[in-house]
């Protein structure tokens, strides 16, 4: 995934994300200032089926790459030849989607002649901190949160991690998007159950917290069968009291593991970053939580939180420095893990 290369500091980095239901288009100047950050969301398309239906997405990329592509640069005030570096996001993902990304940042950097880095998608989400503090003392422990992905993740030095724990089923995100969908609420979830849960009783009702004394790992789907069990209940709550005690559960597990992990392993700070990341009971948390561990806590700003090029570019731009880069033979993959380091497939 990964050849050798003399580092190198792009004046302008193109960054291109479209691993799921986003398509995002970024330019980002000297790895920190960000000239554009267009953002094509999908909702619209998918909320009619309660889920992201892939073809649907696939479809919707095609058709928005282009016109972002030149919005881009007319925001940036910049023309391909000034890129000197094309980030892309190559996996974890829809296959077809990212395999669509993948192609046009090859293009690109083929037709360009400039360096090209595959960029794992929650890599993208870890160096989003950067663009909140890019002195954040290392090493660091990052909770990731999303739609697809709940990992507990230690940053030793950048580019090399340990994945502490990781889901076993139902990432936190999918969850909320299922819980929402059995509420009626829609698509997606998190927003949704966030607004009705600020009216309601978070201990309305007592949900178990799964696996919260059991090492490092998650587990969502007992807890989101717990509420469709409760649905069907004579005691059944109203549904912000509902949306307020599986809120709090969920928030209560991941904020206990990543603030327990913090301790263990001793981390000089501590940050949250993925699309749940937006979720204001939970940011509030670890932020409490990491001011008694007397620890900086970093969390991206909302546009930041869910899928977007900015940190997909900030990523690229990093792993540039450090000598990472791409063969124009990248690939996508659906299914990519956050490894140790790149050379190991990052």
């Amino acid at each position: 995934m990964y050849i050798a290369h003399p580092p190198f500091k792009p004046r302008y980095i193109l960054g291109l994300e479209s691993s799921c239901d986003e398509t995002s288009v970024a330019i980002l100047a000297d790895g920190e200032r960000v000239l554009a950050n267009l953002i094509s969301s999908q909702i619209p398309l998918h909320s009619r089926y309660g889920g992201v239906v892939p073809e649907v997405a696939c479809r919707a990329h095609l058709e928005v790459l282009n016109p972002l592509l030149a919005e881009a640069l007319e925001r940036a005030q910049i023309g391909f030849h000034d890129l000197e570096a094309v980030a892309v996001t190559c996996g974890p993902g829809l296959v077809g989607a990212v395999l669509l990304g993948v192609a046009v940042a090859k293009t690109l950097a083929g037709t360009l002649d400039i360096p090209l880095i595959g960029v794992n998608h929650m890599e993208g989400h870890l160096f989003s901190a950067l663009l909140e503090d890019r002195c954040l003392p290392l090493p660091l422990l990052c909770l990731l949160v999303s739609g697809g992905h709940t990992l507990l993740c230690l940053v030793e030095r950048w580019g090399e991690y340990r994945v502490l724990g990781s889901t076993r089923d139902d990432a936190a995100g999918e969850a909320f998007d299922k819980v929402s969908k059995a509420l009626g609420l829609g698509y997606p979830g998190g927003p949704k159950i966030q607004e009705l849960a600020q009216k309601g009783d978070p201990q309305a009702v007592r949900f178990s917290r799964p696996m919260l004394n059991e090492g490092f790992d998650f587990s969502f789907s007992g807890l989101k069968t717990a509420v469709l069990l409760h649905l069907q209940s004579p005691q059944r709550v109203s549904d912000p009291d509902l949306c307020a005690s599986f809120q709090e559960a969920v928030v209560d597990v991941l904020a206990t593991k990543a603030l327990r992990a913090a301790r263990q392993f001793g981390v000089k700070s501590l940050a949250l970053a993925g699309g749940v990341a937006a979720n204001k009971a939970l940011r509030q948390r670890l932020a409490a939580g990491a001011q008694r561990l007397n620890l900086p806590f970093v969390c991206p700003q909302l546009d930041l939180c869910t899928d977007n090029a900015v940190m997909i570019a900030k990523a690229g731009w990093e792993l540039a420095s450090r000598g990472w880069v791409s063969p124009l033979t990248l690939d996508a993959k659906p299914n990519l893990e956050l490894a140790r380091s790149p050379e190991a497939g990052a």
